[in-house]
């Protein structure tokens, strides 16, 4: 029986190593998304682009939320 499945079945093989390619990208990218040194390099660059002027302090404190919102969604 487990002869006659794989033949049956693998026609639709290409099919799961797609879907198991985009499950590994998607961990992948939640992973570094999630990363705390990755966290802390980014708001440390909104740090230094608000002292450049680049952002406005209503800009900073929005950008600097999200990276927190990102951060505490995490650990729930």
């Amino acid at each position: 029986m487990g002869l006659l499945s794989t033949i049956l079945t693998l026609p639709v093989a290409p099919v799961r190593g797609v879907i198991w390619l985009g499950e590994l990208i998607q961990d992948q990218v939640e992973q570094q998304l999630h990363d705390p040194a990755a966290m802390r390099r980014e708001l440390e660059e909104i740090d230094a682009a608000a002292a450049a002027g680049q952002l406005s302090e209503e800009e900073r404190k929005q950008a600097q939320q999200a990276v927190l919102d990102r951060m505490t969604n995490r650990q729930t």
